[in-house]
């Protein structure tokens, strides 16, 4: 029986690590976590911020997910999107889920992110 989502998985070409932590680390405010040695032979890297995982891994051909996107759940949406926007990441706000505050984002390497705050 499925009881959680473990992590989401998104692409990056390969050699981006670098570029990853700092937009990860820094801009949203994850922290990185340590690939089992096995794993990281392959490349990528692995964030955490409380139960949220997000795992990179690379892809020769890789292609930015532009529709596919992981929907990551904050508090003090307006207060985040300053934070991004501060730090230099683009904030595009998106009314259109009712009951909801959100607005979408990419990382470096240009997978979509979105964020969303439940309106009380």
């Amino acid at each position: 029986m499925l009881v959680a989502v473990d992590h989401v998985q998104l692409a990056a070409p390969p050699g981006s690590e670098d570029l990853l932590r700092t937009y990860y680390t820094e801009v949203l405010g994850m922290t990185e976590v340590p690939k089992p040695p096995v794993l990281a032979a392959r490349g990528g890297c692995w964030f955490a911020a409380g139960p949220v995982q997000l795992h990179l891994g690379t892809e020769a051909d890789f292609r930015p997910a532009r529709k596919a996107h992981p929907g990551l759940r904050v508090r003090e949406i307006e207060a985040y999107a300053r934070r991004l926007e501060e730090r230099g990441a683009k904030v595009v706000w998106d009314d259109n889920l009712p009951g909801h505050r959100r607005f979408y984002s990419e990382d470096p390497v240009g997978n979509r992110l979105e964020f969303l705050e439940p309106l009380d």
